[in-house]
């Protein structure tokens, strides 16, 4: 019986037969289960008087851009791509600086070291491999090459979407840096929380105060464990430590009810937060093409 069962598996195989549950095959590897990526999209300086706190009180200025690919049996999501598209990006061997005016909001300066595309490819992905994209919040910093998955379908809760697509969007966002997503397949996150493959194992969870429609990722690994990738719930590990609220949240005093809330769920589940633009934080990660598992 275990024979015939084995000869007509790869009779099915052989006629297209639909094979659910079988993870994709990436080039140079074995067909993988859940996988998360870190690709290092830039670094940026920061004015510690923006978020609450002085020079003195942070390790450094310096804030990481991660971009990040779940790559799941059932699909690929990208979550937040980048604070400089990588049209903008030109190589010369060494980080490249871009200074960013922006409205309403003042003067960036970022560095980048690689496109993230070039990331993508050499993790052996592309654009087409991507089926969801998942924006923690329409912030310029986690938009750039929102553009480049516009054939993904798109996870946005209605509140981010109205207002990235307003007469007059926040002035901390970049429009052209999605633009095309106006147009995309589009699913309206209406719950809490977001199964986004159906088993439980990545979901974006709601994490309203930054923006109104702020979100957080969580991602149950099977080996590494469950991690939280934080958008921008908080930017330093100061501001967790000494509970600092961002003079630009949208509302000052849901941010704090948001971070009991979340933090109460890591202390529930033994989940891992990563700080996304936390530096030191970021910069002990590994990065594409490495991954965890």
């Amino acid at each position: 019986m275990a024979a015939l069962a084995a000869a007509f598996a790869l009779t099915l195989a052989a006629c297209g037969g639909e094979q659910t549950g079988s993870a994709p095959e990436r080039p140079g590897t074995e067909a993988a289960a859940l996988r998360l990526y870190v690709f290092d999209c830039g670094t940026m300086k920061a004015d510690p008087a923006r978020f609450r706190l002085t020079n003195e009180e942070v390790a450094t200025t310096d804030l990481s851009v991660p971009c990040f690919l779940v790559d799941h049996p059932q699909g690929g999501l990208m979550w937040d791509v980048g604070a400089v598209p990588d049209a903008d990006w030109t190589p010369t061997g060494a980080p490249v600086a871009h200074h960013l005016v922006l409205p309403d909001s003042g003067e960036r300066d970022v560095t980048l070291r690689k496109p993230l595309m070039a990331q993508l490819t050499e993790a052996g992905y592309s654009p087409a491999d991507i089926t969801y994209v998942g924006l923690s919040h329409y912030h310029w910093d986690h938009t750039a090459n929102a553009n480049a998955f516009a054939q993904a379908t798109w996870l946005v809760r209605q509140v981010e979407r109205d207002a990235m697509f307003a007469e007059k969007p926040p002035g901390v966002t970049r429009p052209s840096s999605y633009a095309a997503l106006k147009d995309s397949r589009t699913v309206i996150i209406e719950n809490d929380e977001h199964d986004v493959f159906g088993d439980g194992t990545v979901v974006m969870k709601h994490a309203p105060g930054h923006t109104p429609g702020h979100q957080i990722l969580v991602v149950k690994l099977p080996k590494t464990g469950t991690v939280v990738l934080s958008g921008d719930l908080y930017h330093f590990a100061e501001s967790r430590a000494l509970r600092r609220v961002p003079t630009f949240d949208f509302d000052q005093e849901q941010t704090p009810a948001t971070r009991e809330t979340i933090e109460a769920f890591l202390t529930r589940t033994g989940a891992e937060l990563w700080i996304q633009h936390d530096s030191s934080g970021n910069n002990s990660l590994k990065k594409s093409p490495d991954f965890y598992e």
